[in-house]
């Protein structure tokens, strides 16, 4: 799961040039096809605005049942999200698009390293938002400059719904765990889109190719399909340690392991990965020190180390504070005594976020007696929720 927000990229039009090329629309979107590829797209298609219709119905029974937590962002303005052409009536055709970012390495191997964290594939180089924003901002003038009609350029930080989108411009179709699959790509592609005012040749939606498969659903550590193509991100680790700005619930605190930035087992477990091939865009690429970092140092991280670590990260907009709170539920799953005494060290961090979360991980990891004598001594605890985790680990 990806931040969102409500702004326009970039807005490229005729304004811009002293005289526009008029090519047939078939010579038209070949020429696009051959520039996006050469700026490192591996996937793009072409669609009609009004295309996801019934995406926009299902997307408005998902808010109504509150699926999307405290992802307020989703819910503002749910009527652009559902029909583009209301975020902009000037749009004629959408241009889907595809960076591959395949991981050189099997996403689940890494939950075996219990004294190690787990991030997410797609945060572990660069952010794919700014990373693709230019590639879309380049393309998107070079379209304007030829077509001589105006275009916006999105990278989920609007409201649009990429995936549907992407399924009706062919580029793959929304799995039974809701993220987009591609047969030639399986589960790595991130996505950017072009609203242009040009009236360009459509692709084929693709169409459902899970069949009988329900890997995705049942691999999933919280439950958090109720049914197929259905997602409450209230029980979605990516959400819990990304999207989540309080505690993480103690139903789920088990269960997420040492998972500290999202997770990627609904897209790992899924068999069309059989096809995927390793992502080419060196930006994009796993860094050393985020494939498996210790837990142990990563709690050792102050504000500025933790911005250092994370410098051009997605990982970074979540914040130290949230990030150790993350650390310390593995920490609290790691199953690692030595790693009590970090837990310990963090009792008295200036974030009742992560004292709360250190209480939790020390619980289980030093005798119920031990525990118990520290817990007394917790009196003077002036946050009430932190009060609350010495009660409940107590218990």
């Amino acid at each position: 799961m990806a931040g969102g927000g409500a702004g326009v990229a970039d807005l490229c039009g005729p304004r811009l040039l002293s005289q526009a090329v008029r090519l047939s629309p078939d010579d038209l979107k070949a020429a696009l096809t051959r520039e996006a590829r050469a700026l490192g797209f591996d996937q793009i298609g072409v669609t009609d605005p009004g295309a996801t219709a019934q995406a926009g119905k299902y997307f408005l029974e998902f808010l109504d049942s509150g699926g999307h937590g405290d992802m307020d962002w989703l819910a503002a303005n749910p009527e652009r999200r559902a029909d583009p052409r209301v975020l902009w009536p000037g749009v004629r055709s959408i241009i889907m698009l595809g960076v591959n970012y395949g991981p050189d390495a099997n996403p689940l191997e890494s939950l075996k390293r219990r004294s190690s964290g787990t991030i997410s594939a797609y945060a572990q180089g660069d952010d794919y938002h700014d990373v693709i924003k230019k590639r879309l901002k380049t393309l998107a003038r070079w379209l304007a400059a030829i077509s001589g009609d105006e275009v916006k350029v999105f990278v989920d930080t609007a409201a649009v719904m990429e995936k549907p989108l992407a399924q009706a411009a062919g580029i793959g179709w929304q799995g039974k765990h809701t993220n987009l699959v591609s047969r030639e790509f399986g589960s790595w592609l991130f996505l950017g889109a072009i609203f242009s005012a040009s009236d360009l040749p459509r692709d084929s939606s693709d169409t459902d190719h899970c069949g009988s498969c329900t890997a995705c659903q049942d691999i999933c550590p919280t439950a958090a399909f109720p049914a197929p193509f259905k997602l409450d991100a209230r029980r979605c680790i990516s959400y819990l340690t990304i999207e989540n700005k309080g505690p993480i619930p103690r139903e789920f605190r088990k269960a997420i392991g040492n998972r500290i930035y999202g997770c990627d087992d609904c897209l790992a477990v899924c068999p069309w990965n059989k096809f995927a091939q390793e992502g080419r865009e060196a930006k994009l690429a796993a860094r050393d020190a985020l494939r498996a970092p210790a837990l142990v140092d990563l709690a050792r991280l102050d504000d500025a180390a933790f911005r250092a670590l994370f410098s051009k990260s997605p990982v970074k907009r979540i914040g130290r504070d949230r990030f150790v709170r993350n650390v310390l539920i593995a920490i609290g799953n790691s199953g690692d005594a030595d790693l009590a005494d970090e837990a310990r060290r963090l009792l008295d961090d200036t974030s009742p976020l992560v004292r709360g979360a250190a209480v939790w991980a020390l619980s289980q990891l030093i005798e119920r007696d031990a525990f118990a004598a520290l817990a007394l001594q917790a009196d003077g605890e002036q946050d009430s929720t932190v009060q609350q985790e010495w009660q409940a680990a107590a218990s």
